[in-house]
């Protein structure tokens, strides 16, 4: 017996516990789709760039409809402080009185308004289905007048009241771009004498990143990227663009020889890999290598130049990723980089890129503003300094350690490497900048040295920093 139909046209027999409803409406699926994995992200705390992939390959959602429910996911997750403040204005009742899942609808339903090009009677009406499914019919009439009423102004109209000039301006800054007070302080600092550029940083944040990929040298070329529809990258001999398409359908991304790389990423990388050291250069080591990609374009370089690279990863399913990213020569073990499993002075070039607050890839994980808190940053501090004091203690004198971050802040960045240096004798800060422009001509803006700082405005790339460190 066939299931029964409601008016709707939902399933609603055979469906089981907790999927959405199927209405015969593709905007419909979509937008639950977004909804879904927003709530995820703070219910879970699941990463979007990974749940949304397996999201819109269960529910069948490709093309136009794939590239919508992407835009409403990435969108509302970075907007969602702008649109807070907005949102506070238009209800009755405090934000923190509302139920989260109908706060997430009307999140949702402000970017639809504010931010895309969806007519503001099908956002708002869309909103309110979503809101009725959801959360029941009261709720939904809450929502179609919280956002009738945000209809009312476009974004820039909006930003004149909830973020006026002349106002304190970090509170500014944090309303406008949609950034945490405590994050546009730290990205401020950071930028230091060019504070003046936060405005431009803030906005780059918010940009929808284009996809990098790597050929990895000897596995894959950059002639067989461009033919798969990539576009050459201003930076890395190793890097191709893809403005838009599934990177897996690039048949070398799915065989393993390429993969999606920031160019950032890849350019560090490279530059420990040219850094100039004495004695010999055979083994290689990174010490934080899950889930792959530097260890990935290092093996290649390695087995290229006759050297082998040993990867390892304190947690066993991020080394499982590692193995699958790094050629047949490499190693990949499970290990502590803070307690050594390996005697001292063992590797002539040691990557660490250690765990931080991802501040640095806000473009590709939105979601990570509002996660972190500034009390993150003194979490993870003795942590980044037990890992640098580790890779110099294994790097043999003559050898290199590049401390990498995917973070420009101060506290994680070069704080990190002058405490571990401080009263170390036998450690020379080495020329970053200097070693980038060996493998990326082009380059510049990284910095004066020692050390180097991408940026999202100046480069397009995540805000990856570098230090070089030879044992003297």
């Amino acid at each position: 017996m066939p299931p029964t139909r409601n008016r709707r046209g939902d399933r609603d027999r055979n469906r089981r516990p907790g999927a959405p409803r199927r209405t015969g409406r593709p905007e419909d699926l979509v937008r639950r789709t977004a909804f879904d994995v927003i709530r995820a992200v703070e219910t879970r705390d699941a990463y979007a760039n990974l749940l949304l992939p397996t999201r819109l390959r269960e529910r069948g959602l490709s093309g136009r409809d794939a590239a919508l429910a992407t835009e409403l996911t990435y969108g509302t997750l970075r907007g969602r402080g702008t649109y807070d403040a907005i949102l506070a204005l238009c209800s009755d009742r405090e934000l923190r009185r509302i139920d989260a899942p109908l706060l997430d609808v009307l999140r949702l339903g402000a970017h639809q308004l504010l931010a895309t090009r969806i007519p503001p009677h099908a956002a708002v009406a869309t909103a309110v289905e979503l809101a009725r499914t959801v959360s029941g019919p009261g709720q939904a009439k809450f929502a179609n007048a919280v956002l009738r009423k945000v209809a009312t102004r476009d974004l820039d109209g909006w930003l004149t009241i909830v973020a006026p000039e002349g106002g304190n301006a970090t509170e500014r800054l944090s309303i406008a771009f949609s950034h945490p007070r405590w994050i546009v302080s730290a990205l401020r600092d950071a930028l230091g004498p060019d504070g003046g550029e936060i405005d431009a940083l803030l906005a780059a944040d918010n940009d929808r990143p284009r996809v990098t990929l790597v050929a990895r040298p000897g596995r894959a070329t950059l002639e067989e990227l461009y033919e798969a529809g990539a576009e050459p990258a201003p930076y890395s001999p190793y890097a191709a663009l893809l403005s838009e398409g599934d990177p897996a359908a690039v048949a070398a991304v799915r065989d393993g020889r390429a993969a999606v790389q920031d160019e950032a990423s890849q350019l560090v990388a490279l530059a420990l890999a040219e850094a100039p050291l004495t004695g010999p250069d055979a083994r290689w080591a990174d010490l934080c290598a899950g889930p792959g990609g530097k260890a990935g374009l290092l093996s290649a370089v390695a087995t290229e130049r006759g050297a082998r690279l040993l990867a390892s990863d304190v947690q066993p399913h991020r080394a499982a990723l590692v193995g699958r990213s790094v050629d047949d020569r490499a190693g990949v073990i499970v290990a502590d980089g803070t307690v050594p499993a390996w005697r001292p002075g063992s590797f002539d070039r040691v990557l660490l890129d250690v765990p931080c607050t991802g501040l640095g890839a806000l473009r590709r994980r939105p979601e990570a503003r509002w996660r972190r808190g500034p009390g993150s940053v003194a979490d993870l501090g003795p942590l980044q300094r037990r890992l640098l004091e580790g890779a110099l203690e294994s790097v043999r004198p003559g050898g290199v350690v590049a401390y990498v971050t995917c973070s420009p802040h101060l506290a994680e960045t070069r704080v990190v490497v002058d405490d571990v240096l401080r009263g170390r004798d036998g450690v020379e800060r080495l020329d970053a900048p200097a070693a980038l422009a060996a493998v990326a001509p082009g380059l510049t803006g990284v910095g004066d040295g020692p050390y180097a700082q991408f940026w999202p405005h100046r480069h397009g790339t995540d805000a990856m920093f570098l230090a070089l460190l030879r044992r003297a």
